[in-house]
Formats: structure tokens, sequence, C-alpha cells
């Protein structure tokens, strides 16, 4: 008897160390996933044990989304915690690290810095996408540990530096401040990097962004994952799904970690895609990766619900209850503030954080929507989501109104008959805009033209072959 009441005791102090500890915390992202990719968002041909394991474990944020379309202005506005667009992060930097002036401007202060300033130790694995100069490696914007690529995007088994850098997809992966490389499948080694991550850092508070580029482009996954999908009979769908796959395991071996070492209790782990996925269509074919975002409209680029609507979870054992499913929409702003807040640190100092704590919101504690409204801005199109309710104005083109509790595949225009709440909605969305700064990136497929251009300038005319044309026009040809 006295032995059961020891360990009962003894675990009782777990229970409390675990919770009045600082967490650990984790940040999954997957790049370019379709909302309907994953086991807890209800798909049926593609397996993610793991991902679903650790959605029963915690929420499941029915209504998540981020705050763009894409890929670099998304992960801008997680890692500073505020809109993208009040630093001019609108659009994906060009790969050049010869450029110091694209990339995340380095006033804004991200979320990691104010974990370092905690005590935490913070690093990232995989894709950054926020500026590929010195001014913005991840080791200057507060990140102790960086191993993976600046640029967008990266091929899953090749690094060779003899090829023209263009968009970066072949050159050599970087570790803190040094030349890299890795051995088999790319997703597998940033995986295995995390696991060792885990290990080395298992003795105080630490923050990981593994940040995969998966199933980002080129559909690339090993042979033997792509016949364990070989009833999927789409075969660019068979690969995603491959390349999904391996990604699972890998965040499972990381959640493994965590148990082995006695850290799992008390670390917080968040799961979103950047963006939805990727879809066809007949003006672009080839553009879609095999994905869906079923029932949503739409995919990324996209301010329809395909495009910023995405699988969204959370998993803190000593925090969160398991099982939940939260209809609140939440934003990925949400994320930083989070884990800001639960560390210790300050949300308020510099530049002030957008999003909210959620964790008021799933503990009880706070009843209320977190958010009176969401907000999204590019190239002239402004959307804003309130009251159940979603806005769009691409352009000069008419502007759209839907009931997303109705209508969520937004097939219907009600705006003709709700005028009115369509007009408060703009004057809100403006409201915000206020506050926004211009695009301070350019273009990157105008730039790599400009900088095509500059090289070819330089080139006698009597040395131009006949019919030369830079390589970046042949890539991104002129609208």
């Amino acid at each position: 008897m006295k032995k059961l009441i020891c360990i009962a005791l003894l675990s009782s102090f777990v229970n409390l160390f675990a919770q009045t500890k600082s967490p650990n915390i984790i940040v999954f992202m997957a790049d370019d996933m379709g909302f309907a990719d994953v086991g807890f968002s209800g798909s049926k041909d593609i397996k993610t044990p793991n991902l679903d394991k650790l959605a029963a474990s915690g929420v499941v944020f029915k209504n998540g989304y981020i705050t763009h379309p894409f890929c670099g202005p998304s992960r801008a506005g997680l890692l500073a915690g505020r809109y993208q667009h009040r630093f001019g992060f609108e659009h994906n930097p060009p790969s050049d690290p010869a450029n110091p002036i694209s990339g995340i401007d380095v006033n804004e202060k991200l979320f990691p810095k104010r974990l370092q300033e905690a005590g935490y130790t913070t690093g990232i694995i995989g894709k950054w996408h926020l500026g590929s100069a010195s001014p913005y490696n991840p080791m200057n914007r507060g990140f102790d540990y960086f191993y993976g690529f600046l640029n967008g995007g990266h091929d899953y088994y090749t690094i060779d530096v003899t090829e023209p850098i263009g968009t970066g997809y072949k050159q050599g992966l970087v570790r803190n401040k040094q030349v890299a490389n890795f051995e088999g499948y790319l997703t597998t080694a940033l995986s295995k990097d995390a696991v060792n991550f885990v290990e080395d850092n298992k003795e105080k508070p630490f923050f990981l962004f593994l940040s995969y580029n998966a199933p980002h482009q080129p559909l690339q996954a090993p042979k033997e994952d792509i016949a364990r999908n070989a009833h999927i009979k789409n075969k660019k769908r068979r690969v995603y799904a491959a390349m999904v796959d391996v990604m699972d395991r890998g965040i499972g071996d990381v959640v493994t970690s965590l148990e082995k070492n006695g850290l799992r209790e008390n670390t917080l782990i968040f799961f979103l895609s950047d963006n939805g996925g990727p879809i066809s269509s007949k003006k672009s074919p080839n553009k879609g990766n095999g994905s869906s975002n079923a029932p949503f409209r739409g995919g990324k680029t996209d301010y329809y619900e395909g495009g910023v609507h995405v699988p969204f979870i959370a998993s803190w054992p000593a925090k969160i209850k398991s099982g939940q499913v939260y209809k609140q929409p939440v934003i990925s702003l949400d994320i930083s503030r989070t884990a800001v807040e639960v560390a210790g640190g300050y949300a308020i100092s510099g530049n002030e954080m957008e999003g909210v704590n959620l964790i008021p919101f799933l503990n009880g504690k706070k009843s209320d929507a977190p958010h009176e409204a969401l907000y999204w801005r590019f190239l002239g199109t402004k959307s804003i989501i309130a009251g159940g309710y979603k806005y769009i104005q691409k352009g000069k083109s008419n502007p759209e109104l839907f009931n997303l509790e109705k209508d969520i595949e937004e097939k219907n225009n009600i705006l003709g008959a709700n005028a009115e709440r369509a007009a408060k909605m703009k004057k809100l969305w403006g409201q915000w805009d206020a506050n926004n700064v211009e695009m301070r990136n350019p273009v990157y497929a105008e730039y790599y033209r400009a900088r095509d251009a500059f090289f070819e300038s330089a080139i006698p005319e009597g040395a131009k072959k006949e019919g030369y044309k830079p390589k970046y026009e042949k890539m991104f040809p002129k609208k």
C-alpha cells in the first residue's frame, strides 16, 4: 500500500512539475499541403497516422488560417507574429545571396528572438525563404541553430553546385553559417536532424521550427514509399502521397524522441501547412502537385478557402485537453503569440505581436471568439473574414461576399442582398490596411528578368547569337 501511495505522489509531482516548468515548443510546417490530405481532416487515400495521433491528443482547429496563400509571406507572418503587410513582405523574395535588400525587414523582431530572451534554445530545420543574404540568415534573426536551405525549395536527392543558381533548388544546404550536405532523401534527413536537436537540447527549454519543404514540388519520393501508395491510381497524387507519408513518419520520429526523453507531456506542438495545395487549371495544367483542398474552392495563390484555410492542430498534454475540435477562426499569428506567452516572453516589446494566446480559449477560461476579423491583402486583392462571412475583391473586379457557415465551397455570391454587411466589412478592412506599408520585396519573376537583362546588357551587340533570349525570360515570360 505504501508503495502505491509513493507512486501516486510521485506521479502527481511529475504532473505538477510538467505544468509549471517552461514547455518545449515545436512547430511542424508542411509546404503546399492540401487541406484534405491528412486523416484528421478527412483523407481516405493518404494515411497520416502520426499526425492523426497528434490531433487526437490535442485540438483540431476546424477553421485554421494562414496570413498568405503562398510560401514566403506566410512564413514571414508566422515568425514575426504580425501581419507581414506591416513590414512590406508581400511576395516571395528572389533567391540571391548577393542581394542585401530582399528579405524580412531587419527591424522586425521575430518571435524566436523573444524566446531566446526568455531563456530558450532555438532551432530551425528546413526551409527559410525569408532572404538569402547575410542580414537575413536565421542565425542573425533569433535562431541558435540552422540546418536547411535559404531559398524557397530544394531537390529531394541532389546537390549540384555546378548548375546555374536559378531558384537554388540544387545548391548546397547550410548548417548554421557553413555549407552542408545531406544523404538520401531530404525530408528524412531533416527529420533525423530534428531528432538530434531534441536529443542535444533535452536538458533545457527549446523551440524547434521543423519547416519542411514537403510536399512542395518537385514531386520526388523514395520508390518504396511510392509503392506503399499503389492504391492511389493518379500517378501524380501517388508520388505526392508518398512525400506526405515520409513527412508523417519523420514527425512521428520526433515525437518518439520526446517520449523517450520524458519531454512529451510538457511540449507544445503545432502542425499546419504554409498555404493550400496548388491546383491545376486549363490555363496552368501542370500547376498542381496532386493535392486536394476539398471541400474548398481554389488553392495556392487564391484567397478563396482553398488557398488560406489549412490543416491546423495543437497538442500539449500538460495543458490542452485531448479530443477537442475548436470551431472559431484562428490564424498562424496565434502560434507565435501563444509560444511567446507560455514561454514567459514579452509579446508587446518592440513591434507588438498581433495574434492571441490560444491556451485560455482551449481550456475554457475564455469563451468569446479570439478575433473580430482576419485579413488578407496582395497586389490589389483585399479579403476579410468576420462574423462567419468572407468579403473578397480582386483588383477592380466585382466584390464577392460568402456566408462561410452555409457555403464553405464559396459558390454563392450573396453581396447583392447583403450590401450593408459588405460595406461594413470593406470599411473594417480599410481600417486594418491603414497600418500597412507598400510591398518591400520585388516580385521575384520580375527581379530575375531584370537581373538577366543586366547581365545581357554587358554582352557586346555583335557577340549575341541570333535569337538570343535570356534564361529567365523563358522561365518567367512577360504577360
